[in-house]
């Protein structure tokens, strides 16, 4: 076991090192200040840089200044962060799955903070929302890409974008499914290897975001909403011929009628689902039932239907469905490998999870654009080194989860001893800090009232 400590301890340095290279010559040298950074994400109660900075000796000035400065080639740690996921974690059997995260917050200076969609919370929320790649493959899955969604309020005022340091070719609104198509082929110029591309409800009901991920040749396996409309035959749309009289008819109409999904699994017998056993679960074997068929979709603009996989999901002793799921795989390809992808969605919820409870994803002090995804770069980083740890260390500790890895690290790393004069100095700059807050919010108060 102190072997195994100790190993823990300098795999890190080597990890954090091997990033290193990647910090670019300034007007001060940012080393210490990233492999500071690093171990506070790990080593502090709340992972922002006041605190950070109290675990190490580094300033948090330099920390901000790292974010936003241009100290760091972020560009290339991006691919060298994105290589290094693929060695660990890619291949035909792995899945990249797309989804986002919301980030509480309190005021309106933050880029691309709005009353907007929190799926943590479950409510509309005054939050920034990301959109991340994960790579996954078995039960293993870590961050490799992240963006910053900026609502189409903040894309139309200038001002406040440049407050935000948001760069002028940025300030152009996307969606998050452009944003998500966008880390899709970088991630494919980077070499990552997976087989197919996993896909929640929000994305899957859009189908330009659909047909964009199979235009790129991926496979996927997408989650819908329950009014998914399908053909059980191919709908063969065509333009109606015009009988000459009245408008001359321009769009194609199908040849057979439409149903939702929900309807058609409603009306399927009960010996039509099959069960599966997916994995090993927490509380057990994993098991559902599923409903397959080779069904249409169209979207009322293309020239012919595509004919798709239909998954619906069921858990076992559930009255209700719990997932339906459009696939564009071979029509030859098993169900029960499309039910497997499905089910690795699991994995960056938990991942998400993992990532702001045990590596301060979610416990950033920033406002600007670049800080936000600098910060997000340096998570990435700290959730690989776990995955690694946690890959290497699975035959010796089955077990091994991430909180007991930052538990080892907390006690393992190198941490600032203060004496009585330093915590009476921390405990005053904090006490400095809220006052500073507080007469700001009364002063903008002020203002408003005026």
């Amino acid at each position: 076991l102190s072997h195994a400590r100790q190993g823990l301890r300098e795999a890190l340095s080597a990890h954090v090192a091997s990033f290193s290279s990647f910090v670019v010559s300034s007007t001060r040298d940012a080393t210490a200040t990233f492999e500071g950074y690093m171990r506070g994400l790990f080593q502090s109660e709340r992972a922002n840089m006041l605190r950070m900075s109290e675990v190490n000796e580094v300033d948090h000035q330099s920390m901000q200044h790292m974010l936003t400065e241009g100290c760091v080639d972020w560009q290339g740690f991006g691919r060298q962060l994105a290589q290094e996921a693929n060695d660990l974690l890619g291949g035909t059997d792995a899945v990249l799955i797309f989804d986002e995260s919301g980030f509480a917050k309190k005021g309106e200076a933050s880029a691309g903070v709005a009353r907007q969609w929190n799926g943590r919370l479950g409510k509309v929320d005054n939050c920034q929302v990301g959109v991340f790649a994960t790579l996954c493959r078995g039960d293993m899955a870590t961050l490799i890409d992240a963006r910053l969604y900026l609502p189409e309020d903040w894309c139309n005022d200038d001002e406040r974008c440049k407050k935000a340091a948001i760069p002028e070719d940025k300030r152009l609104f996307q969606s998050k499914t452009q944003l998500a198509l966008a880390m899709l082929k970088i991630a494919r110029q980077r070499g990552i290897q997976f087989g197919y591309v996993g896909i929640d409800g929000g994305y899957g009901k859009e189908p330009a975001f659909l047909r964009g991920v199979d235009a790129q040749g991926c496979r996927f396996v997408a989650d819908v909403h329950c009014d998914q409309t399908i053909y059980l035959q191919d709908p063969e749309p065509l333009v109606p011929e015009w009988s000459g009289r009245g408008r001359q008819p321009l769009h194609r109409k199908p040849q057979s009628a439409a149903q939702r999904v929900d309807q058609w699994a409603a009306a399927q017998p009960p010996d039509a689902w099959q069960r599966l056993t997916l994995r090993e679960g927490e509380k057990g074997l994993l098991v559902a039932d599923y409903l397959h068929a080779h069904v249409w979709v169209w979207d009322g603009e293309e020239e012919q239907a595509r004919c798709w996989h239909l998954l619906v999901r069921r858990e076992v002793g559930a009255d209700s469905i719990s997932h339906y799921c459009l696939s564009n795989a071979p029509l030859d390809t098993p169900w029960q490998e499309l039910a497997r992808v499905q089910a690795q969605r699991f994995f960056i919820e938990h991942g998400f999870r993992e990532a702001k409870s045990e590596c301060g994803m979610a416990d950033y002090q920033v406002r600007r654009w670049d800080a936000w995804h600098n910060h997000m770069a340096l998570v990435m980083l700290g959730t690989l080194f776990l995955v690694k740890q946690k890959k290497a260390g699975r035959k010796q500790w089955p077990m091994l989860s991430f909180n007991d890895l930052v538990t080892a690290l907390e006690h393992l790393l190198p941490r600032r001893q203060l004496t009585a004069e330093e915590l009476a100095d921390i405990i005053s700059k904090r006490h400095y800090l809220r006052r500073k807050a507080k007469e700001s919010h009364a002063r903008r108060s002020q203002v408003a009232r005026e």
